[in-house]
């Protein structure tokens, strides 16, 4: 695949982009942005000056993703896809608080289809789940234990007619310990797994159910289903223009009344440029835009736009090539992290960043004490020295936009002159989002010239912020260890992990596997966002979670 270079990013003495070099954009963008606006009122609907009249008026969101998320089920466009599609129109069997309380501390999972779930007292490698009651498809039919069980055939057996090889490929890395799940009642189900997993709640919250009623009706046409998509989430679909806009209305029957949205459309753009998401927004195209330009910042201020951050569980990092190449070596992993001078970063995003030592933000309960790797170019290149690879050639799989990717490009330029000034030699090679999504599903065995890919990771449970980047069993394709990391002691940890039912036992364990991945060098350590977004001052009632998520169901849009 080829990709064109990254254009040079110019920047000032503290790292900022020059007023003659964002204005230019701006113009071009404004431009661009106000044909799609006509479009976006002619083909879905909405008449821009009548949005005003709305009682709780329209909230139109500036996504990073480059396309629509898809609606059959778990969506693409990584973990934005779920923000503002998937958890909008479908449910899992348990949800994640984003509630208020989640302001001050990161979320936590929280009764959804199932009321109460409980590992089987005789048989550890069983959980059996109690389903809500009264709860309705958007196509009207009932929800009921045969759908949990139909869904999980949907999404793992490709035997079965339903099967949807789209959606295994979306779904799978959190069903990867899930061996079957049966009816035991009209309410009851109960899920076996292939080893003893103390943490399959969490990982089955990000496993969404799609109607059967509807999947029958279209008989199995999933792209006509992507056109009429039946969940039980709060928004209903509308309709969608490809590649340019989504329409959701409220579910005006969803089972939690607390959350039935109290706007009146939501309307979704996908923005890959920060710079035309600015525009957007203070134009009036948008009213919401997710991660604005740290340049952009205090221009957005000054027009009188809120600019709500907060500390949410995410990570910036390169995961690495173990199976060949120069990162099988530790004391290369390990040059490539004393090579970066994170405050530079951190001066280059206006502040808008923690510096990234490990895996996990310091304020997780499982962070421990690990080895932090300060900025030290002389040890860098000193361990390259050992290691026999100096100048060190490695290429770096990037995005140019996407969900929790930041400011891509001219994050991975500072990182690569870093590198490069410590000893290496980096090419970067960038392409879509959805591009390098699929480069890391398909795992190194594929593209195995990728010396390490550089994908933001959600570490709000132990499983997605740990386990599955160095437990054995999940090398990709089968799961998200793209770069094959095996550690027997670490996969004896991670069994050891699993097993434990005990809460702060379990903690404890957490902690040695982060010490250890730390220890290892697992990966090329960088940055925790603070999850910037711009948004109208006409935008009420947004409660910022410390999560990948976020509630859009209270938020009102003032004339």
């Amino acid at each position: 695949m080829a990709h064109q270079p990254i254009a040079p990013y110019r920047r000032e003495r503290r790292g900022r982009l020059s007023g003659k070099e964002i204005a230019p954009r701006v113009r071009v963008a404004k431009s661009d942005m106000l044909r799609s606006a006509l479009g976006l009122a002619f083909c879905a609907g909405i008449s821009l000056a009548g949005v005003a009249a709305q009682a709780g008026g329209t909230l139109v969101v500036g996504m990073t993703a480059g396309d629509l998320p898809i609606t059959t089920g778990n969506p693409d466009q990584g973990f934005e896809g779920y923000r503002f599609v998937g958890y909008n129109l479908y449910d899992s069997l348990i949800l994640w608080d984003l509630s208020k309380t989640a302001v001050d501390k990161a979320t936590d999972i929280k009764p959804g289809l199932a009321t109460e779930w409980h590992a089987d007292e005789g048989n550890d490698r069983r959980w059996i789940f109690k389903l809500r009651n009264g709860v309705k498809w958007h196509d009207g039919c009932d929800f009921t234990a045969e759908d949990v069980v139909w869904n999980y055939s949907h999404s793992a057996n490709d035997k079965a007619p339903e099967f949807d090889a789209a959606q295994y490929a979306q779904a799978h890395f959190y069903l990867g310990n899930v061996a079957g799940v049966s009816k035991i009642d009209e309410h009851t189900v109960a899920f076996d797994t292939t080893v003893t997993d103390s943490l399959l709640p969490y990982e089955l919250s990000y496993w969404l159910l799609i109607s059967p009623c509807r999947a029958k009706e279209v008989k199995y046409n999933w792209t006509e289903y992507a056109q009429r998509p039946s969940g039980t989430g709060p928004y209903r679909f509308d309709g969608a223009v490809p590649h340019q806009r989504m329409g959701l209305l409220p579910n005006q029957n969803y089972w939690d009344t607390a959350r039935v949205p109290k706007q009146d459309r939501l309307v979704l753009l996908p923005m890959p440029e920060a710079s035309t998401r600015t525009a957007a927004l203070l134009s009036g195209q948008v009213n919401w835009i997710e991660a604005p330009s740290p340049d952009a910042i205090d221009r957005l201020k000054a027009a009188g736009m809120q600019i709500v951050t907060n500390a949410y569980p995410h990570n910036w990092t390169y995961q690495l090539n173990f199976a060949n190449g120069p990162f099988a070596d530790k004391r290369v992993r390990q040059a490539a992290n004393y090579a970066l001078n994170r405050a530079d970063m951190k001066d280059l995003l206006n502040g808008l960043m923690l510096e990234g030592n490990s895996t996990l933000p310091p304020s997780t309960s499982y962070y421990g004490h690990p080895k932090i790797y300060e900025y030290d170019p002389a040890t860098a290149k000193r361990l390259l020295q050992e290691a026999q690879c100096l100048p060190c050639k490695v290429t770096l799989a990037i995005s140019t936009s996407g969900s929790g990717q930041m400011q891509s490009l001219p994050m991975n330029e500072l990182v690569k002159s870093q590198m490069d000034a410590a000893g290496f030699d980096v090419k970067l090679e960038p392409m879509d989002w959805n591009a390098l999504l699929a480069v890391t599903r398909q795992g190194v065995d594929k593209h195995p010239d990728y010396n390490a890919i550089n994908v933001s990771r959600q570490t709000q449970d132990p499983f997605n912020a740990l386990i599955r980047h160095v437990w054995t069993p999940q090398w990709a394709p089968k799961g998200a260890n793209w770069g094959h990391h095996s550690n027997p002691e670490m996969d004896k940890l991670i069994t050891a992990i699993f097993a434990e039912f005990d809460t702060q036992k379990r903690v404890k364990l957490l902690t040695q596997l982060n010490e250890s991945m730390n220890e290892e060098a697992v990966m090329i350590f960088v940055a925790h966002d603070l999850n910037p977004r711009a948004m109208s001052p006409k935008v009420r009632g947004f409660v910022q979670a410390q999560s990948w998520f976020q509630d859009l169901t209270p938020v009102t849009v003032e004339p």
